[in-house]
C-alpha cells in the first residue's frame, strides 16, 4: 500500500483540498481527523471535530484511544486499498497516525502549499479563525443524526476539470471552538491610530474602515505633515507594514490589503 501524507497548519484548507488531490492521485482512502473514509464514504472512526475540547480532539485525531484505533485498523485491513492519504498538521503528526494504525511509513509527503495558493490558505485560515468552520470530506448524509445539531452548512460539491463529480464536503462547527468574535469598529480605529502616530511624516489618522467580505481589506485615511520630511512612498510603506503587523499581533488577523488615502 502506498501512503501519502498531506500536512500543513490548521485551517489552511487541507480537508477541503483532499478530495481533489485524492482524485488526481487515484487514492481511494483518506484518514482525516479520526475518520477512515473510503471512496467518499465514512467507513469507520469518529471525527475529532465533534470532541468537546482541543486536547481530546488531538487524541482522537491521532488514534490515542484503543477502541477507536482498533476499529479503524480493522476497517483498513478489510478493504483492498492500494493507496491511502493521511491528513495532519505536520509530518510528525502523519507519521504518528501511520504508526498508530500499523500501516507502515509514509511514502510521499505533500505540504498544503504544493496544492493550494497562499491566498486560498489565507482565506481558509480567516474563515476558521472568525467563523470556526471546519470541513469534513464526506457527504452530509454520512454524518450521524446526533451530530446534525452541530452542522453549519453543506459544503460544495467537488468536480474534476472534466466536470465529473468526485465528492462532497460538509462544513461543521465543532463544540470546542468559541464561535464568532465581534470586534467594535472603534478597536480597529484605535489600533491604527496608535500604531501610526509615531511614524515620521504622519500627522493623524482620521478614518479606518475594514471589509470582511473576502480576505480582510483595511481602508485608512491619513493626514500627512507639511512639509513632508521624506518621500510619500516611504511613509506609505511604513504605514502599511505597521497596520499589518498590529492586526496580526493584537487580533491574530491576517490582513490581505491596506488601502491608503493620504492628505496634506
Amino acid at each position: 500500500m502506498i501512503i501519502y501524507g498531506l500536512y500543513g497548519p490548521s485551517g489552511t484548507g487541507k480537508s477541503s483540498s483532499a478530495l481533489y488531490f485524492a482524485y488526481e492521485k487515484r487514492i481511494q482512502a483518506i484518514i482525516d481527523d479520526g475518520l477512515f473514509i473510503y471512496k467518499g464514504k465514512r467507513i469507520a472512526g469518529t471525527s475529532a471535530k465533534f470532541e468537546n475540547n482541543v486536547i481530546t480532539a488531538v487524541k482522537r485525531a491521532t488514534f490515542y484511544f484503543d477502541d477507536h484505533r482498533q476499529e479503524v485498523t480493522e476497517a483498513i485491513r478489510f478493504h483492498a486499498i492500494d493507496k491511502l492519504l493521511i491528513i495532519g498538521t505536520s509530518q510528525k503528526m502523519v507519521d504518528k497516525i501511520a504508526k498508530q494504525l500499523e500501516i507502515g511509513p509514509i511514502d510521499h509527503y505533500v505540504h498544503i502549499q504544493e496544492i493550494r495558493s497562499l491566498s486560498e490558505m489565507k482565506l481558509a485560515q480567516y474563515i476558521r479563525q472568525t467563523e470556526g468552520k471546519h470541513v469534513i470530506p464526506i457527504s452530509a448524509s454520512q454524518i450521524e443524526q446526533s451530530f446534525f445539531k452541530r452542522l453549519i452548512s453543506k459544503g460544495k460539491k467537488i468536480f474534476s476539470p472534466k466536470k465529473e463529480l468526485i465528492g462532497e464536503t460538509t462544513i461543521v462547527h465543532p463544540d470546542f471552538t468559541q464561535g464568532i468574535i465581534h470586534i467594535s469598529d472603534d478597536v480597529f480605529y484605535d489600533i491604527v491610530k496608535i500604531e501610526t502616530r509615531h511614524i515620521e511624516g504622519v500627522k493623524a489618522c482620521s478614518k479606518v474602515k475594514i471589509d470582511f467580505q473576502s480576505l480582510p481589506v483595511v481602508d485608512v485615511s491619513i493626514h500627512l505633515q507639511h512639509p513632508l520630511p521624506r518621500p510619500v512612498k516611504e511613509i506609505s510603506i511604513d504605514i502599511q507594514k505597521k497596520i499589518v503587523s498590529a492586526f496580526r499581533r493584537y487580533l491574530e488577523l491576517q490582513v490581505d490589503k491596506v488601502h491608503l488615502h493620504l492628505e496634506k
